[in-house]
């Protein structure tokens, strides 16, 4: 999934964090809603502004942040 053409960060909404391309929606709001048990009819249900294509954007998103994600340990 090519994220990049659904997901965009822009400084001058939502503080810069990423969101789904032509709306206010989060890609954290996405995750949070998946991670609270939320299925991917109920998030469309309720927010008819976005599709299937949007949340999987959402999802790879959310991949490629994590694995580009480093932990240094600190010497004790």
């Amino acid at each position: 999934m090519d994220w990049q053409t659904r997901i965009t960060l822009d400084p001058n909404i939502l503080v810069g964090k990423p969101i789904i391309k032509g709306t206010r929606l989060a890609v954290e709001f996405i995750i949070d809603l998946l991670a609270q048990g939320w299925t991917t009819d109920e998030i469309l249900r309720n927010y008819p502004g976005i599709t299937i294509m949007d949340i999987q954007a959402c999802l790879s998103y959310a991949s490629d942040a994590l694995k580009s994600e480093k932990v240094y340990a600190i010497p004790v």
